[in-house]
């Protein structure tokens, strides 16, 4: 089990050793991201998680790439809605190194006006290229849709006008904001000993300075279609149902309803909307929770023509879920659940990543066996109230983008659920 310490100054430091390793894996989490965005620094946390592989501490952009990969190692970084983090990959003996640069990007970056300018460039780039990405802007849409006017339903790139007007001092200002001591986890899983990650982390994170408290404002599912015509050779539909948070009691519920729906080959859409009936060649759902909400997502790719029919199929796969669930697919979703869970935390990097989140969101690891037996208690008349609770508000999200024949999928999906 992962043992977990607090600094003096309220980073928390991580350590989960994995026998028989000779690598270890760095995560250094910040647990604020674009949700911490007003709507002036739309796109500012992940503008600024560029910014800081410019240069950060005594080292240049080159520095920092070329002593990470002399160490056998690799680095890389993600922003979200709610976490920001930075990964070091590497030998056991890179540890010192991923240590003292992460603590460079997270608390001394360079931040140089030219560098920005040119890093406005690309993030500018990066936003056009997500827009012209079908299976990248519909979900944008759905996620505008269902938080529409928060900050939960802004692009987390943000738009080439609230980028722009970001400036070095601003962006330092952002960062001790959204970098708080606080709200900084350092976890480290693989070849690690603990003392010793201690000793380093002390003296890199030693500096950190706690931030403002920052309480997100609650979260609200508002829903709505988003139809949008655009000329391309098939259909992308995203339709999505206001579901709990990752702290709710019915989060495994979720995940299990979520998995028999359209988890698998074996799920009811992938059986009945691809196998049985041929409408989309590509069919998924999914989960997606934040600390106080979530939303349960349908993606499927398919000809214009069916986009209506297959709106007409979720909204009855869904339907039926909650009117009956069979032993024998209850059963097989939770093996496929605690599978992933286990095979998960066979990777260095994403034990610990995870162990990371259920520190900042539940304040204490999780362990593997703990989260199985709550898989195991879901019952079938679990997976009827989180349907029910799903349903409740009557609301929905349904984004299409794609030929004009498959617009009005978009309000196939509502009509079909609440009609």
């Amino acid at each position: 089990m992962p043992t977990v310490h607090t600094l003096a100054n309220g980073v928390r430091v991580i350590c989960d050793p994995m026998p028989g390793l000779e690598t270890i894996a760095l995560s250094v989490v910040a647990g604020r991201g674009a949700r911490s965005e007003g709507t002036a620094e739309n796109g500012w946390s992940h503008l600024l998680e560029h910014m800081v592989f410019k240069g950060a501490g005594p080292r240049s952009s080159r520095d920092i790439v070329e002593a990470i990969e002399a160490e056998g190692g690799q680095i890389n970084a993600a922003t979200g809605y709610e976490r920001t983090s930075y990964q070091v990959r590497a030998l056991r003996e890179g540890l010192t190194l991923g240590l003292q640069v992460c603590a460079d990007l997270v608390l001394r970056p360079t931040l140089d006006a030219e560098d920005l300018a040119r890093e406005k460039q690309v993030v500018g780039q990066e936003i056009a290229e997500a827009a012209d990405t079908p299976d990248d802007l519909v979900f944008e849409m759905a996620q505008t849709a269902a938080f529409d006017g928060q900050p939960l339903g802004r692009p987390i790139l943000g738009t080439p006008e609230s980028i722009g007007h970001a400036t070095p001092d601003a962006l330092e200002a952002w960062r001790k904001r959204l970098y708080g001591a606080d709200s900084l986890v350092v976890s480290v899983a693989g070849a690690v000993d603990e003392a010793q990650l201690l000793d380093l982390a002390e003296r890199a994170f030693a500096d950190a300075a706690p931030a403002p408290t920052q309480t997100p404002e609650a979260a609200r599912f508002v829903g709505g279609a988003r139809p949008l015509a655009k000329k391309l050779e098939q259909a992308n539909l995203v339709l999505m149902l206001p579901a709990v948070g990752a702290r709710d009691p019915d989060y495994f519920a979720l995940r299990l309803f979520a998995e028999i729906l359209g988890g698998g080959m074996a799920s009811r859409l992938f059986q009945e909307a691809r196998e049985r009936r041929g409408l989309a060649y590509a069919v998924d759902a999914y989960v997606e929770t934040y600390a106080d909400v979530g939303l349960l997502g349908i993606f499927a790719g398919c000809a214009a023509r069916d986009a209506v029919e297959f709106a007409k199929v979720a909204a009855g796969e869904v339907a039926g879920l909650i009117a009956r669930v069979e032993p024998q697919e209850l059963a097989r979703a939770k093996a496929q659940l605690k599978a992933s869970l286990f095979m998960a935390r066979e990777s260095a990097l994403a034990r610990a990543e995870q162990t990371a989140a259920q520190v900042l969101v539940f304040e204490r690891p999780l362990s593997a066996a703990e989260l199985a037996v709550q898989i195991d208690e879901v019952t079938a008349q679990d997976l009827r109230r989180i349907g029910e609770r799903m349903l409740s508000e009557r609301r929905s999200v349904a984004a299409v983008l794609g030929p004009k024949a498959a617009l009005a999928a978009a309000g196939a999906f509502e009509k079909s659920l609440f009609h």
